[in-house]
């Protein structure tokens, strides 16, 4: 085999290869998140319908106190049950919130981890998102700061959480992170909280960043969005 067919052969491979790892990229960048946009859309749309046909039920009181826990309907695997808004990451900025933290969840939204509190109620309602691809729903996380409203609504009830720490970074085994009272938050005693956790660094798995909660008030549906989310 000459020299001149030797070049050519590698000269072809390498732009197989190049070309190959530019299509990867574009399917990390670009198309993860048109695929997962559009499935967080239809999530978010499925719960309207959900609770347009739902009975209406009683809501809890404006208080941050005693009956400020969602109803007890169950959190199924994979479905959404509330959707999330973050005013600092943009008045445009909402994400569907299913149960648990499985790779497929993930791709469709934020994830509730299972074990931890329900929304609203005492103990930590904890929840996952991923930091890059997927749609990138917190890719802005290090902006987050105290004093910065975290809204949720399952339908009857708008939550709002005002962030008291972080973002606060740790490594994946750091579990503690979203026990009842996280020690590391500065809370000590049980409450009404709410835990976010991400990946870090951006492009990386190799740390997380967390920040924490507490729930500031409750309000009916009815009576329209909360202060927070009004511009």
């Amino acid at each position: 085999m000459s020299v001149r067919v030797i070049v050519r052969t590698f000269s072809e491979l390498c732009i197989t290869v190049g070309a190959v790892i530019v299509l990867f990229v574009v399917y990390v960048l670009f198309w993860t998140g048109v695929r997962a946009d559009r499935a967080m859309d239809d999530q978010i749309a499925a719960l309207h319908d959900q609770w347009a046909r739902q009975t209406p039920r009683a809501a809890p009181s404006t208080s941050a106190g005693a009956g400020a826990a969602a109803a007890a309907t169950p959190y199924r695997d994979g479905r959404p049950f509330a959707v999330m808004y973050i005013p600092r990451l943009g008045f445009t900025w909402n994400k569907p919130v299913l149960e648990d933290t499985a790779t497929g969840t993930l791709e469709k939204g934020l994830g509730h981890y299972k074990g931890t509190a329900r929304l609203g109620q005492t103990g930590n309602f904890s929840v996952a998102g991923h930091r890059r691809t997927y749609g990138d729903p917190f890719k802005d996380f290090p902006e987050l700061r105290r004093g910065d409203a975290v809204v949720l609504t399952d339908g009857t009830t708008w939550f709002t959480y005002r962030i008291d720490e972080g973002p606060y970074k740790t490594v994946p085994s750091d579990v503690e992170v979203i026990d009842p009272v996280p020690r590391k938050s500065g809370y000590t005693r049980p409450g009404r909280y709410l835990t976010l956790t991400t990946c870090d660094p951006e492009w990386g798995h190799s740390h997380r960043l967390i920040v924490w909660a507490h729930l500031d008030s409750t309000q009916p549906v009815e009576a329209g969005e909360p202060r927070a989310l009004r511009r």
